[in-house]
């Protein structure tokens, strides 16, 4: 297996993005994102993770994290494993999901043909982590991760998508706890 994707240095910080199988468009209701961030709280409270970018697009998620706790890999498998069951249920119990049966069938059948899962899976198996190792990569990617939206016709501004750190970087309230980058000197 490739060392390419891989969380080689705990003391980094890595910008991640993960998407669910075949890139459904599953995060455009407000209830599934909630999960994504419930579960990330948790992770910061209970396993050591740090959050310094992420964005909630409607097929996949971007973040910059780092640890001081359990090991990265460790964080996001649980993560994962943990939003897979709860959206699961979410997707399953929402009353006015009209997409429910395709969305589950999309997903049963990304588990079957999957050795590793036993007949479901909702996430691609892969985080891509890339290390950031220099100030300028961090904020080139926290750029790229808050521009997402606006690239995507979604907002015109970073900081009026809600569902993204832009807004504290630009001094507004956002919904998670981050740990806040300092500004490039040149």
């Amino acid at each position: 297996m490739s060392t390419k994707y891989k969380f080689s240095d705990q003391h980094q910080l890595y910008f991640v993005i993960f998407a669910g199988v075949n890139w459904i468009d599953l995060f455009i209701r407000n209830e599934y994102k909630e999960i994504m961030l419930a579960s990330w709280r948790h992770c910061q409270a209970k396993k050591g993770l740090e959050i310094y970018g992420w964005c909630i697009m409607s097929s996949h998620i971007h973040m910059v994290i780092g640890t001081h706790g359990d090991k990265l890999e460790n964080i996001m498998r649980d993560m994962k494993k943990h939003t897979s069951t709860a959206l699961k249920e979410a997707i399953k119990n929402h009353p006015g999901e009209s997409r429910r049966e395709w969305m589950l069938w999309m997903m049963e059948r990304a588990g079957k043909e999957n050795i590793k899962n036993q007949n479901f899976q909702l996430w691609q198996q892969d985080n891509h982590p890339i290390e950031l190792p220099t100030p300028k990569i961090l904020h080139q990617k926290l750029d790229y991760i808050h521009y997402n939206p606006v690239v995507a016709g979604i907002v015109e501004k970073p900081e009026d998508y809600l569902y993204s750190s832009a807004r504290d970087y630009f001094g507004m309230p956002g919904l998670m706890d981050i740990i806040m980058v300092e500004p490039l000197t040149l």
